[in-house]
């Protein structure tokens, strides 16, 4: 019987939707490597980790989840639930060990201008209350998130940005699944929402493959087929 073909699933992060990945789903299906890009509601990585989880479950055969941002930290919880993980790509992205909060890992990073580009948001609840959701500036997206994308392109993901809950920032992580699944780590080195100083420190502690690129926290916008490549080096 020959081996079930592995599928990548990859996982989007916050201020940004499932569009952020079209060009590297096009290069890998273009190599016949299956892909998928689910949406993910960027509420909290355990809630959104056991969505996820669930629908690669469905999935008949090996998958490697791939980690945008936020998005590693929802693919971390997701492996936990998921018994065909069989391994880990994290984008720029946060690599949290048990315990630890997002909000905890940045302000143990070198500063960034990241914060005080953030717009809060009081929206309903549903419980009936309120909470506190979080976007970029409009005027501040190009700079701070997608800095080596053209303007128009920049614009246009800054419009369609999808807001992520500050509770998302505050919950603590649970069992870092990286710990034993084979891990691979992607840093922009020129990031300004994550610092590259923390994306490399959190890599290092993981012990994976590590790649650096020159690139802005979209990656995956702005150069998809080094991504792309560096997803298939890790399959």
């Amino acid at each position: 019987m020959s081996e079930k073909t592995t599928t990548v699933v990859l996982v989007h992060g916050a201020f940004a939707d499932a569009s952020s990945w079209n060009e590297v789903v096009a290069d890998l299906t273009a190599r016949g490597i299956p892909a998928l890009a689910p949406a993910n509601e960027l509420s909290g990585a355990a809630r959104d980790g056991s969505r996820l989880a669930a629908q690669v479950r469905e999935i008949d055969g090996p998958v490697v989840l791939v980690g945008h941002s936020y998005g590693g930290a929802v693919i971390t919880a997701a492996a936990n639930e998921a018994d065909n993980v069989t391994g880990l790509v994290y984008v720029a992205a946060f690599v949290p060990d048990e315990g630890e909060t997002l909000g905890g890992l940045n302000d143990s990073f070198p500063a960034t201008e990241f914060g005080a580009g953030l717009a809060p948001h009081t929206l309903p609840a549903s419980d009936g209350g309120e909470e506190v959701w979080l976007s970029i500036a409009t005027d501040k997206f190009h700079q701070l998130f997608a800095a080596d994308v053209p303007d128009a392109q920049a614009d246009v993901m800054a419009r369609s940005q999808r807001p992520v809950a500050a509770a998302a920032f505050v919950e603590k992580a649970g069992p870092a699944s990286w710990k034993r699944l084979p891990s691979h780590f992607l840093i922009a080195t020129g990031d300004q929402a994550i610092h590259p100083d923390g994306e490399r420190s959190m890599a290092e502690r993981a012990g994976g493959t590590i790649l650096e690129i020159d690139a802005s926290h979209a990656v995956s916008v702005s150069q998809p087929k080094a991504v792309a490549d560096f997803i298939v080096s890790a399959l």
